[in-house]
């Protein structure tokens, strides 16, 4: 097994340009269009790409995983690319046994469903008649290289046995379909093709069928004396390599002369780089969507592989205007809108991202990544895992999260729910709340994404996007200069607010300020109050966290997500394990979705709950009797 090194049983040989797939529905779908895209994007930018130039991406499925959403929508994805006039060399091979594992494929269902997609060509062949299988693939593979749009094999295939080992098929087929199977058995079919053709003799044809048999067995035999893993370090090596010396070195580097993974020919049809922020920032600093803003052109300078896209990312500026003026600065083919269909945007990003670019997709809220995080789960953060490294899809996901917005509320608006994100093995999830942090971790993102290849998933809160003032209005202690490259913020690392005693308050996002405005008033009570913003949810800064823990032996977790799965639990379980022994306290979010109006404010953690949670964990302040 050349590719896990026995950590799965999955497809994949990395001279041969085979991508390992894990075995969840027709996933590959999105990232096998994101490749066929990523193949002419490196071409038309002048970047050097993993893949030549005429390459075609292959990808195959069975008939039951043709009725799967993910592939639907990339079957629609790469239409809706063909529609514009993108090329899209995607040949999509169907391997139709009639099965989805015992539930039958209607007789001429996959016909009916594709034969007439837009911007798809349909080939069909007998999978037991393998001149006419090479035939027919020969044809496919001549349209989507020569023409570069995509193409539909749809092979007529049988299967022996069951779908698994414990998968009985006599249980749901019969005798006489599974004779009608053994009689269109490929392997038959192809040494009748010889034999006819003269090409072997029946007894030459034996004599391979033996040899190889026999090989096949001498191979398996020596498998089982192979070495096997035998610790959890050997296991998880290859998850999510981390070098965080060269990625401070990285992100430290002036803009225009970072280490990136190629070297660019004068880009075609792309605009100049001016040098004019497209966001006006005051006199006293920068909000925290001008910081991202602002990082985001310059990591686009100074990466000329990397790539900004999402919902309306590019002629809009974004929802809150926080890639404003960057495709006008850098070009449609670096910054350019998408189809609404996240898993086709991080689909994109995947094929993007393996293909050699630095793909920088935005998700435009939290709520809207939930359909199609199984991308970021099963795809994503397992390939360096699944392919011991040799493969790896660096990326950066923005995603407009939280809530606390005024005037624009509900649920899927104002999600706080990261669990599913925290969960992910390998994965980084970075939550800035300063603006100065903001464009910091964002290069510490795009550097561990170029140098290790990690996934990072980086979470802004909308509330704080355009928020200027901390404690009272007009007093702009909430803007920020724009860091220096030797402003580095580690992954992992994070920031103490004060020097205070009496009480350590740890938490992120909008729970930052929240927090330094009651250890304001805490102050004048004659408290004294640290507030130590994690900024890292996962890896989460754990040394930092003990550290400051030990500093005043009262810690309050102030939790902005939900009560059960929130990050506070993760940050509670830490301090244990950490041999903490001090006090500790949490204040978090129900368990409840965000509604409209302020009734959102009954359900989301407020200043006034985390002042008197303070209190009584001081001693000052009775428990409220229920």
């Amino acid at each position: 097994e050349p590719i896990a090194g026995g950590r799965h049983k999955v497809f994949g040989r990395a001279e041969l340009s085979v991508i390992p797939q894990t075995s969840t529905i027709a996933s590959h779908l999105p990232r096998a269009v994101g490749v066929a895209f990523a193949i002419a994007r490196a071409k038309k930018l002048g970047v050097p790409c993993a893949w030549p130039d005429d390459a075609v991406v292959v990808a195959s499925l069975g008939d039951a995983s043709m009725n799967h959403s993910t592939a639907l929508g990339a079957f629609n994805t790469a239409s809706w690319c063909t529609y514009q006039g993108l090329p899209m060399p995607l040949l999509v091979v169907c391997e139709d046994n009639g099965l989805g594992i015992s539930v039958p494929t209607p007789s001429g269902w996959v016909a009916a469903q594709n034969s007439g997609r837009s911007g798809f060509r349909y080939l069909k062949a007998d999978g037991a008649d393998p001149a006419s299988v090479y035939d027919t693939a020969c044809e496919a593979v001549e349209h989507v290289r020569r023409r570069r749009l995509p193409a539909l094999l749809h092979l007529s295939t049988v299967r022996f046995g069951g779908h698994a080992g414990s998968d009985v098929e006599t249980a749901y087929r019969t005798p006489a379909q599974i004779e009608a199977d053994v009689d269109r058995d490929p392997v038959l079919g192809t040494a009748r093709l010889l034999v006819d053709c003269g090409a072997l003799t029946a007894d030459e044809l034996v004599a391979r069928w033996k040899a190889t048999r026999d090989h096949v067995r001498a191979v398996a035999e020596d498998v089982l004396h192979a070495p096997s893993l035998e610790t959890a370090a050997e296991v998880m090596a290859p998850l999510a390599p981390r070098r965080p010396d060269l990625v401070a070195d990285q992100t430290r580097r002036p803009s225009g002369t970072w280490l990136t993974l190629c070297t660019p020919k004068e880009p075609v049809g792309v605009h100049k780089v001016n040098q004019v922020p497209s966001l006006e920032s005051g006199a006293g600093g920068l909000t925290v969507a001008q910081s991202i803003n602002r990082a985001l052109g310059e990591l686009l300078e100074s990466h000329p592989e990397l790539l900004v896209f999402g919902e309306d990312v590019a002629r809009k500026g974004g929802v809150y205007g926080v890639t404003r003026g960057l495709q006008k600065r850098f070009g449609a083919a670096r910054v350019f809108d998408t189809l609404l269909d996240e898993q086709a945007i991080l689909g994109l990003a995947l094929g993007a991202g393996v293909s050699g670019l630095l793909p920088v997709p935005e998700i435009q809220y939290l709520a809207y990544l939930h359909n199609a995080e199984d991308q970021l789960r099963g795809e994503a953060a397992s390939l360096q895992f699944f392919s011991r490294g040799q493969f790896r899809n660096p990326m950066v996901v923005r995603v407009a999260g939280y809530a606390y917005q005024r005037g624009f509320g509900g649920h899927f608006h104002n999600d706080n729910g990261l669990a599913v994100l925290r969960d992910v093995p390998g994965l980084v999830v970075a939550s800035p709340s300063r603006p100065d942090d903001a464009a910091a971790m964002l290069r510490t993102c795009v550097a561990s994404a170029s140098v290790d290849g990690s996934v990072c998933v980086f979470v802004e809160p909308i509330a704080l996007y355009h928020q200027r003032d901390l404690h009272a209005e007009g007093d702009e202690r909430w803007l920020a200069a724009y860091p220096s490259a030797e402003d580095h913020v580690a992954i992992g690392r994070a920031q103490v607010h004060g020097h205070g005693s009496d009480l350590t308050i740890v938490t992120f996002a909008n729970g930052v300020r929240m927090s330094l405005r009651v250890a304001e008033r805490l102050r004048q009570k004659g408290i004294r109050v640290r507030v130590l913003d994690l900024r890292w949810l996962s890896p989460l800064p754990v040394d930092d966290l003990l550290q400051e823990a030990g500093a005043t032996g009262r810690v309050l977790v102030v939790d902005e997500t939900r009560r059960s799965g929130g990050v506070g639990e993760g940050v509670v379980t830490a301090l244990v394990e950490g041999g903490f022994t001090g006090a500790v306290g949490r204040v978090s979010a129900p368990d409840s979705f965000v509604p409209l109006g302020p009734a959102a404010n009954l359900v989301l953690v407020q200043e006034d709950e985390i002042e008197a949670a303070a209190l009584r964990l001081l001693g000052q302040l009775r428990p409220a009797v229920e």
